[in-house]
């Protein structure tokens, strides 16, 4: 399905704009693919202006860049480990353009976009400079302090209800 990405039909005040001309084709946009791990499957996209785009669907190798050595090595990518576009996309294995995978040379970031290009193209990541996940903010229950016990018997029965 297109998505439209024209501008607002209303101001930031909530009055309307009045738009002298209407939907152009050249407005439309696409739904995002979400790239996966296996076998090679790639669509072909008519782009702006006659070009032709090759968005991947499935993809198993990414072109990794060792920055010590400038080399770049074909590897296939086992799985997703870290994603900072969308935390459920490491459930799904799920790339996109920062996302961290893992590969047969080790852990490396996604700086191409599979959607746009058909391809993945990825740098070596030092394994100190992956972000961890945020801990969650779930108290433990042996965190919590306990009240402290009464010591008095007039702590623990409460006074007598005064009498009319």
């Amino acid at each position: 399905m297109a998505k439209l990405q024209a501008y607002s039909k209303r101001k930031a005040t909530g009055g309307k704009y009045h738009h002298l001309k209407g939907k152009r084709l050249a407005q439309l946009g696409h739904t995002m693919l979400e790239i996966t791990i296996g076998d090679k499957k790639t669509k072909k996209m008519r782009g702006l202006g006659g070009k032709s785009k090759d968005r991947a669907l499935i993809l198993k190798e990414a072109n990794v860049l060792d920055p010590k050595t400038n080399k770049h090595q074909k590897s296939e990518i086992t799985s997703v480990k870290e994603n900072p576009a969308n935390i459920h996309f490491v459930r799904r294995n799920t790339i996109t353009k920062g996302a961290i995978v893992e590969t047969k040379l080790g852990p490396a970031r996604v700086t191409s976009r599979p959607g746009q290009t058909g391809a993945i193209n990825a740098v070596l990541v030092e394994k100190s400079d992956i972000p961890k996940a945020p801990e969650s903010k779930v108290v433990k229950p042996e965190a919590i302090p306990e009240a402290p016990a009464p010591e008095t018997k007039a702590e623990i029965e409460p006074a007598p209800a005064p009498s009319k």
